[in-house]
């Protein structure tokens, strides 16, 4: 199976072996597992990334713990993340599997580009590439939803899809590898769940080679869409400017094109946007200005002549952790800088947007999100704690303003700054302490 995972990583030329960090994302199920050791066993230099959503108690806890081993074992570097899931699904109005897909991909790009990475490796396989295939054309779909799952898609790559899910069950019997079950994964609740237990039994009763039929299919609708690609390029290439703070198209070239809704959909699917919403912006060209449309990831406005995307705030759902030699740290939108001092003779900066910590008192990688209900802290110049509801209250914060203030804590779960507000009491720099660190808010 080796060898068969290594050729099709280089007939598809997903990424240098030899040459290529990659980040594999580890759930710590059998998949990915697999992926994991697979990737090792060729040589390719990997690190690992693991999502907890929040959703599932003490096992998400403990697929945490199993993966962090697992890094361990094969002595690779370990990134996690702890999502606030159902608040981001909560609030935009979609399901959790889309809320985590979402913050989960967003996170992995983070990682990727912060590490110097190359690509970003998924499990996904065969039977994963029949399950989309089919929910897509049960919901509607265009060429995209028919090539299903490509083996490349930008940086991310998919190793194990020129194999079943029969092949990596038997692989990892014979390498006597460890795994963790998700008992989400037969819950009927989920659609995926009920095709991939309801559904597909009964078709491959009709086809029972319908997961090589489907990836053969996928192949062949994958080179029609090629040719419309092309196509959707040389007109994006006329109508679309990229900016540091948006992107814009121009509505009178977009008009000029053959089958505008069609072609302006595959130029906005990169930003998440449905075939019935691009339907509703062509439908809008002629209208006025300030019609806007969201999509889960981005925000499109009508503006006179134009059509205006900007990014919507996805990370503040997540956490950021710096660790301890780290300088900077880049967290939606928020830039942090931090510098070591000796404790001799330092002079505490009186800006609020500087933080003096004993960092002799930090335990680290520290963490930067977004404060919750609940929160606690001992304010500078306080000998008692005081819950950071009540401290933005006696602060007057707007509450508009509320969701950007953002907390720094240390490993072990104190918060030892309200970003821009104020110091803990317990971090506080003393003529006691021997080691500084400054934490400047930029």
């Amino acid at each position: 199976m080796l060898d068969q995972v290594r050729q099709f990583i280089e007939t598809h030329q997903l990424f240098s072996i030899e040459n290529d960090p990659v980040l594999v994302t580890v759930s710590g199920g059998l998949d990915s597992v697999v992926l994991l050791d697979v990737l090792h066993r060729l040589g390719a230099q990997v690190a690992v990334a693991h999502c907890h959503f929040g959703l599932r108690g003490e096992d998400a806890d403990a697929d945490e713990q199993f993966v962090r081993k697992l890094a361990k074992q094969y002595d690779a570097p370990y990134f996690a993340e702890f999502f606030q899931t159902k608040a981001f699904a909560e609030r935009e109005g979609i399901s959790t599997q889309m809320a985590a897909r979402l913050l989960r991909y967003q996170w992995f790009e983070q990682v990727r580009q912060r590490e110097g990475l190359a690509a970003i490796a998924t499990a996904h396989h065969q039977r994963d590439q029949a399950e989309t295939m089919i929910l897509n054309l049960t919901h509607g779909t265009g060429l995209a939803g028919l090539h299903g799952i490509q083996a490349k898609n930008g940086a991310v790559v998919r190793p194990l899809m020129g194999l079943g899910r029969d092949d990596l069950h038997d692989y990892l019997v014979a390498n006597g590898l460890r795994w963790r079950e998700d008992d989400s994964n037969d819950s009927p609740v989920y659609q995926r769940n009920l095709l991939r237990h309801e559904v597909l039994p009964v078709l491959r009763e009709i086809n029972p080679g319908l997961d090589q039929t489907m990836a053969a299919t996928a192949e062949r609708v994958g080179g029609a869409e090629e040719i419309v690609r092309r196509y959707v390029a040389d007109t994006a290439a006329q109508a679309r400017r990229d900016a540091p703070e948006a992107t814009y198209f121009s509505i009178a070239l977009l008009q000029n094109t053959a089958a505008t809704a069609l072609v302006l959909h595959e130029m906005l699917r990169p930003f998440g946007f449905s075939w019935v919403v691009t339907k509703e912006i062509v439908a809008a060209f002629g209208g006025l200005s300030g019609k806007q449309f969201d999509s889960p990831t981005h925000r499109l406005v009508k503006d006179r002549d134009q059509l205006v995307i900007t990014p919507r705030r996805l990370a503040q759902y997540g956490t950021f952790q710096l660790a301890e030699g780290q300088d900077d740290l880049l967290a939606d939108g928020m830039r942090l800088r931090a510098t070591a001092h000796d404790g001799a003779g330092y002079a505490i900066p009186r800006s609020r947007s500087t933080a003096a910590l004993d960092a002799d008192k930090l335990k680290f990688p520290l963490t930067l999100r977004r404060w919750q209900e609940g929160d606690w802290f001992m304010p500078l110049g306080m000998q008692g704690k005081k819950h950071l509801s009540n401290f933005l209250i006696d602060q007057k914060v707007p509450l508009n303003l509320k969701d950007d203030v953002r907390v720094l804590a240390s490993a072990d779960g104190k918060i030892c700054w309200v970003v821009g507000l104020r110091v803990d009491d317990r971090f506080k720099v003393t003529e006691e302490t021997a080691r500084v660190l400054a934490v400047q808010r930029l």
